[in-house]
This record gives C-alpha cells, sequence and structure tokens, in this order.
C-alpha cells in the first residue's frame, strides 16, 4: 500500500468516486420497491363475466346527443341547455314510460354531460342508457 506525500506533488486528483452514489442508489431503490405496493388503496374484486345482453323490447328511444362542442341534440334537433329540462317535461307528460338513449361524444366536457343527466333526472325520466362503443 503506498501513500501519498507532499513531496511527490500536489496533483489534484480529478475523478470522482461514484461508489458511495451507487450504493445509495441502490438502497433508495430497494426501498421504493419494498413500499410501493403498500401505496395502493385500491381493493381488487373480481368481477363476474356475462354474456351480452340485449335491451328489453320497447318502442322506439329517443335520443339525445351531446356533440364535441357541446351542442345537445334531441332526435337530430338541437335544443337549448335552458330549455332541454322543459322540452323534456312535454314530452314525458306525452309519453309517461319515455326512454331515453344519451350519445355524448368522447371528447365533450364533463360538466355538460353532467348537466343534462341532471335534467334528465330532475325531468323524471328513469329510463335512460348511456351508450357507448365496445372495444
Amino acid at each position: 500500500m503506498a501513500f501519498k506525500t507532499q513531496d511527490e506533488g500536489d496533483d489534484v486528483m480529478g475523478e470522482i468516486n461514484v461508489t458511495p452514489l451507487v450504493d445509495v442508489m441502490l438502497v433508495l431503490l430497494v426501498v421504493f420497491i419494498v413500499t410501493a405496493p403498500l401505496l395502493t388503496n385500491a381493493i381488487h374484486v373480481n368481477l363476474p363475466k356475462t354474456a351480452e345482453t340485449a335491451p328489453p323490447e320497447e318502442k322506439d328511444p329517443v335520443y339525445v346527443s351531446v356533440d364535441a362542442s357541446g351542442k345537445i341534440f334531441i332526435d337530430k334537433t338541437e335544443i337549448a341547455l335552458d330549455a332541454f329540462e322543459n322540452e323534456l317535461l312535454t314530452r314525458k307528460a306525452a309519453d309517461p314510460e319515455i326512454a331515453l338513449n344519451l350519445n355524448a361524444d368522447d371528447g365533450v366536457q364533463y360538466g355538460i354531460v353532467a348537466k343534462v343527466m341532471s335534467s334528465i333526472e330532475r325531468a323524471g325520466i328513469s329510463k335512460l342508457s348511456v351508450l357507448t362503443i365496445a372495444q
């Protein structure tokens, strides 16, 4: 083992000792690997598998659509959000067993869809289907 003395020169060591840095990083990695599964608060449930079901036979439902820009349509007729609930009340008075199919664009803001669904509930319509595309 050789020791350096003052007489041999004052050369500055230009290398970084990375061994302590690697040791610290490996310890942190182990800590994160051990604690990561403990941080999830999800309850794991095995959902039952069912066959695809067909909706019950009913007369033609009324289609409520919300496009990407937030415009509301009832059977291809544009209607303002303010008048939407009154139109539903009128249709429910004409047909108490009215059924609605809700089509909402994937890009529409959630708040608009929530307002539409709230209006449907206030109008007293209980038969509502939210249409999606199976993947």
